[in-house]
Protein backbone atom coordinates (compact mmCIF):
# COMPACT_ATOMS: atom_id res chain seq x y z
CA UNK A 1 0.00 0.00 0.00
CA UNK A 2 0.75 3.63 -0.62
CA UNK A 3 2.70 5.53 2.53
CA UNK A 4 0.13 8.16 3.88
CA UNK A 5 -0.06 10.67 6.22
CA UNK A 6 -3.26 11.54 8.04
CA UNK A 7 -4.51 14.21 10.28
CA UNK A 8 -8.09 13.63 12.01
CA UNK A 9 -9.62 17.13 13.66
CA UNK A 10 -12.59 15.42 14.12
CA UNK A 11 -14.30 12.46 12.48
CA UNK A 12 -17.09 13.93 11.47
CA UNK A 13 -15.28 16.58 9.21
CA UNK A 14 -14.82 16.04 5.45
CA UNK A 15 -12.40 14.79 4.39
CA UNK A 16 -9.36 16.61 1.37
CA UNK A 17 -6.78 14.15 -0.12
CA UNK A 18 -3.86 15.90 -1.61
CA UNK A 19 -2.22 14.38 -4.57
CA UNK A 20 1.51 15.64 -5.68
CA UNK A 21 2.96 15.78 -8.93
CA UNK A 22 5.45 13.70 -10.71
CA UNK A 23 8.87 13.92 -8.78
CA UNK A 24 7.53 15.32 -5.59
CA UNK A 25 6.18 13.77 -2.43
CA UNK A 26 3.46 14.56 -0.06
CA UNK A 27 5.67 17.16 1.57
CA UNK A 28 5.52 19.68 -0.80
CA UNK A 29 2.28 20.72 0.50
CA UNK A 30 4.02 21.85 3.44
CA UNK A 31 2.19 25.38 3.04
CA UNK A 32 -1.11 24.04 3.22
CA UNK A 33 -1.21 21.49 5.85
CA UNK A 34 -1.81 23.51 8.70
CA UNK A 35 -4.40 26.00 7.37
CA UNK A 36 -6.14 22.65 5.76
CA UNK A 37 -6.16 21.09 9.52
CA UNK A 38 -8.55 24.21 10.58
CA UNK A 39 -11.42 23.23 8.45
CA UNK A 40 -10.67 19.46 6.92
CA UNK A 41 -9.37 16.10 8.00
CA UNK A 42 -6.21 15.81 5.59
CA UNK A 43 -4.85 13.05 3.77
CA UNK A 44 -1.56 13.48 2.43
CA UNK A 45 -0.44 10.19 -0.02
CA UNK A 46 3.31 9.49 -1.50
CA UNK A 47 2.38 8.21 -4.73
CA UNK A 48 4.21 5.20 -6.15
CA UNK A 49 7.72 6.07 -6.47
CA UNK A 50 8.14 8.97 -5.00
CA UNK A 51 8.83 9.43 -1.09
CA UNK A 52 8.12 6.63 0.80
CA UNK A 53 5.97 4.91 -1.39
CA UNK A 54 9.54 3.96 -3.15
CA UNK A 55 9.27 0.64 -3.36
CA UNK A 56 6.25 0.06 -4.75
CA UNK A 57 6.25 -2.28 -7.61
CA UNK A 58 5.22 -1.75 -11.09
CA UNK A 59 3.61 -4.24 -13.23
CA UNK A 60 3.73 -4.36 -16.89
CA UNK A 61 1.15 -2.34 -18.66
CA UNK A 62 0.53 -0.09 -15.41
CA UNK A 63 -1.27 3.13 -16.58
CA UNK A 64 -2.58 5.69 -14.47
CA UNK A 65 -5.66 3.81 -14.09
CA UNK A 66 -3.04 1.54 -11.56
CA UNK A 67 -1.90 4.65 -9.80
CA UNK A 68 -5.59 5.80 -9.29
CA UNK A 69 -6.51 2.29 -7.89
CA UNK A 70 -3.19 2.66 -5.41
CA UNK A 71 -4.90 6.03 -4.76
CA UNK A 72 -7.94 4.30 -3.55
CA UNK A 73 -7.24 1.30 -2.03
CA UNK A 74 -6.00 3.80 0.92
CA UNK A 75 -8.83 5.76 1.08
CA UNK A 76 -10.32 1.85 1.63
CA UNK A 77 -8.00 0.80 3.83
CA UNK A 78 -8.95 4.45 5.81
CA UNK A 79 -12.97 3.79 5.25
CA UNK A 80 -13.14 7.49 3.80
CA UNK A 81 -16.24 6.98 1.14
CA UNK A 82 -15.31 10.32 -0.16
CA UNK A 83 -13.13 13.46 -0.10
CA UNK A 84 -12.47 16.35 -1.92
CA UNK A 85 -9.19 16.22 -3.77
CA UNK A 86 -6.70 18.54 -5.02
CA UNK A 87 -4.02 17.18 -7.42
CA UNK A 88 -0.67 19.96 -8.71
CA UNK A 89 0.73 19.13 -11.98
CA UNK A 90 0.49 15.84 -13.01
CA UNK A 91 -0.79 15.12 -10.03
CA UNK A 92 -3.88 16.57 -11.64
CA UNK A 93 -4.28 13.65 -14.12
CA UNK A 94 -4.53 11.17 -11.05
CA UNK A 95 -6.74 12.99 -10.01
CA UNK A 96 -9.23 13.19 -13.19
CA UNK A 97 -8.14 9.33 -13.70
CA UNK A 98 -10.13 8.79 -10.47
CA UNK A 99 -13.16 11.16 -11.29
CA UNK A 100 -13.57 8.95 -14.49
CA UNK A 101 -13.38 5.45 -12.36
CA UNK A 102 -15.03 6.13 -9.07
CA UNK A 103 -16.33 9.14 -9.49
CA UNK A 104 -19.03 8.95 -6.19
CA UNK A 105 -15.49 8.92 -4.50
CA UNK A 106 -14.44 12.43 -4.94
CA UNK A 107 -17.08 15.66 -3.37
CA UNK A 108 -14.78 18.35 -5.29
CA UNK A 109 -11.63 18.48 -7.11
CA UNK A 110 -9.67 21.22 -7.13
CA UNK A 111 -6.82 20.41 -10.44
CA UNK A 112 -3.61 22.86 -9.72
CA UNK A 113 -1.09 23.28 -12.25
CA UNK A 114 -3.22 21.39 -14.11
CA UNK A 115 -1.63 19.59 -16.83
CA UNK A 116 -5.01 18.92 -19.84
CA UNK A 117 -3.02 19.06 -22.79
CA UNK A 118 0.58 18.71 -24.36
CA UNK A 119 1.05 21.16 -26.37
CA UNK A 120 4.24 21.58 -29.21
CA UNK A 121 6.75 22.75 -26.93
CA UNK A 122 6.02 20.52 -24.35
CA UNK A 123 5.59 16.80 -26.47
CA UNK A 124 9.06 18.21 -27.92
CA UNK A 125 10.73 18.25 -24.64
CA UNK A 126 8.70 15.14 -23.82
CA UNK A 127 10.03 13.43 -26.74
CA UNK A 128 13.63 14.62 -25.73
CA UNK A 129 13.19 13.06 -22.43
CA UNK A 130 12.11 9.68 -24.18
CA UNK A 131 15.05 9.52 -25.90
CA UNK A 132 17.63 10.32 -23.22
CA UNK A 133 16.02 8.96 -20.42
CA UNK A 134 18.24 5.38 -20.21
CA UNK A 135 20.81 7.43 -20.97
CA UNK A 136 21.31 11.21 -18.89
CA UNK A 137 21.21 10.59 -14.94
CA UNK A 138 17.30 11.33 -14.30
CA UNK A 139 18.08 14.60 -12.39
CA UNK A 140 20.13 16.24 -15.54
CA UNK A 141 16.50 16.11 -17.08
CA UNK A 142 14.72 16.30 -14.36
CA UNK A 143 16.68 20.06 -13.45
CA UNK A 144 15.93 20.86 -17.08
CA UNK A 145 12.16 20.01 -17.33
CA UNK A 146 11.89 21.96 -13.81
CA UNK A 147 13.93 24.97 -15.52
CA UNK A 148 11.76 24.71 -18.98
CA UNK A 149 8.50 24.65 -16.83
CA UNK A 150 9.28 27.09 -13.84
CA UNK A 151 11.57 29.56 -16.04
CA UNK A 152 11.48 33.00 -13.75
CA UNK A 153 13.17 33.59 -10.61
CA UNK A 154 10.05 33.86 -8.29
CA UNK A 155 9.82 30.44 -8.96
CA UNK A 156 13.13 29.50 -7.46
CA UNK A 157 11.49 28.23 -4.07
CA UNK A 158 9.10 25.59 -6.13
CA UNK A 159 12.07 24.32 -8.40
CA UNK A 160 14.36 23.95 -5.78
CA UNK A 161 11.40 22.00 -3.42
CA UNK A 162 10.44 19.32 -6.50
CA UNK A 163 14.07 19.24 -6.90
CA UNK A 164 15.01 18.42 -3.37
CA UNK A 165 12.22 15.81 -3.63
CA UNK A 166 12.93 13.82 -7.08
CA UNK A 167 16.72 13.51 -5.09
CA UNK A 168 15.01 10.57 -3.48
CA UNK A 169 13.64 8.98 -6.41
CA UNK A 170 15.56 6.13 -8.35
CA UNK A 171 16.57 6.66 -11.98
CA UNK A 172 13.85 3.22 -12.41
CA UNK A 173 11.02 5.04 -10.91
CA UNK A 174 11.40 7.90 -12.95
CA UNK A 175 11.84 5.95 -16.01
CA UNK A 176 8.55 4.29 -15.56
CA UNK A 177 6.71 7.44 -14.79
CA UNK A 178 8.36 9.13 -17.79
CA UNK A 179 6.90 6.10 -19.70
CA UNK A 180 3.17 7.26 -18.93
CA UNK A 181 3.68 10.24 -20.76
CA UNK A 182 4.14 8.45 -24.40
CA UNK A 183 0.79 9.04 -25.96
CA UNK A 184 -0.77 11.55 -23.52
CA UNK A 185 -2.69 13.80 -25.42
CA UNK A 186 -5.38 11.22 -26.63
CA UNK A 187 -5.65 10.29 -22.68
CA UNK A 188 -5.89 13.23 -21.95
CA UNK A 189 -8.69 14.02 -24.22
CA UNK A 190 -10.60 11.09 -22.85
CA UNK A 191 -10.33 13.03 -19.07
CA UNK A 192 -11.84 15.91 -20.08
CA UNK A 193 -14.75 14.54 -22.21
CA UNK A 194 -16.95 14.17 -18.89
CA UNK A 195 -16.88 15.51 -15.32
CA UNK A 196 -19.38 13.74 -13.99
CA UNK A 197 -21.21 16.31 -12.33
CA UNK A 198 -18.25 17.16 -9.73
CA UNK A 199 -17.82 20.34 -8.72
CA UNK A 200 -14.18 21.33 -10.48
CA UNK A 201 -12.21 24.13 -10.03
CA UNK A 202 -8.68 25.06 -11.67
CA UNK A 203 -6.33 26.96 -9.59
CA UNK A 204 -3.39 28.15 -12.15
CA UNK A 205 -0.71 30.82 -12.10
CA UNK A 206 -0.75 33.37 -14.42
CA UNK A 207 2.67 32.83 -15.77
CA UNK A 208 2.51 28.78 -16.24
CA UNK A 209 2.86 29.95 -19.67
CA UNK A 210 2.84 25.71 -20.62
CA UNK A 211 -0.39 25.06 -19.35
CA UNK A 212 -3.07 27.84 -18.68
CA UNK A 213 -3.74 28.29 -22.11
CA UNK A 214 -5.67 24.91 -22.47
CA UNK A 215 -6.85 25.13 -19.22
CA UNK A 216 -8.39 28.99 -20.54
CA UNK A 217 -9.23 27.22 -23.62
CA UNK A 218 -11.27 24.27 -21.77
CA UNK A 219 -13.11 26.33 -19.12
CA UNK A 220 -14.60 28.43 -21.75
CA UNK A 221 -16.21 25.58 -23.39
CA UNK A 222 -17.49 24.24 -20.15
CA UNK A 223 -19.39 26.76 -17.71
CA UNK A 224 -19.34 23.99 -15.35
CA UNK A 225 -15.51 24.33 -15.02
CA UNK A 226 -14.35 27.43 -12.57
CA UNK A 227 -10.90 29.23 -13.06
CA UNK A 228 -9.18 30.78 -10.83
CA UNK A 229 -5.88 32.37 -11.32
CA UNK A 230 -3.10 33.61 -9.06
CA UNK A 231 -0.63 36.49 -9.81
CA UNK A 232 3.02 36.33 -9.93
CA UNK A 233 2.94 32.82 -10.06
CA UNK A 234 3.95 30.00 -12.10
CA UNK A 235 3.36 26.13 -12.49
CA UNK A 236 3.21 25.14 -8.70
CA UNK A 237 1.18 27.95 -7.04
CA UNK A 238 0.80 26.15 -4.44
CA UNK A 239 4.24 26.76 -3.44
CA UNK A 240 4.93 30.27 -4.86
CA UNK A 241 1.75 32.13 -3.77
CA UNK A 242 0.16 29.79 -0.89
CA UNK A 243 -2.07 32.15 1.23
CA UNK A 244 -4.00 33.03 -1.93
CA UNK A 245 -4.00 29.12 -2.81
CA UNK A 246 -5.01 28.10 0.45
CA UNK A 247 -7.86 30.64 0.33
CA UNK A 248 -9.04 30.15 -2.99
CA UNK A 249 -9.22 26.02 -2.16
CA UNK A 250 -10.75 26.39 1.11
CA UNK A 251 -13.67 28.52 0.09
CA UNK A 252 -14.51 26.25 -3.05
CA UNK A 253 -14.54 22.96 -1.08
CA UNK A 254 -16.57 24.71 1.89
CA UNK A 255 -19.33 25.10 -0.77
CA UNK A 256 -19.30 22.21 -2.53
CA UNK A 257 -20.03 20.19 0.77
CA UNK A 258 -23.65 19.07 0.33
CA UNK A 259 -26.24 20.62 1.96
CA UNK A 260 -27.00 17.99 4.43
CA UNK A 261 -23.18 17.94 6.01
Amino acid sequence: MLHFKQYVVNANQPWVTLIHGAGGNSNTWFKQVKEYKKHFNVLLIDLRGHGKSDQMIWKKGDTFVQVADDVIKVLDHLKIKSAHFIGMSLGTIIVQTIAQKHPKRITSMILGGAVIKMNVRTKILISLGNLCKHIIPYMWLYRFFAWVIMPKSNHLESRNVFVSQAKKMCQKQFIRWFTLTRAINPYLRRLQNNFYNIPTLFVMGEEDYLFLPSVEELVKQNENLTLQRIENSGHVCNIEQPQEFNQITIEFMQKSLPETA
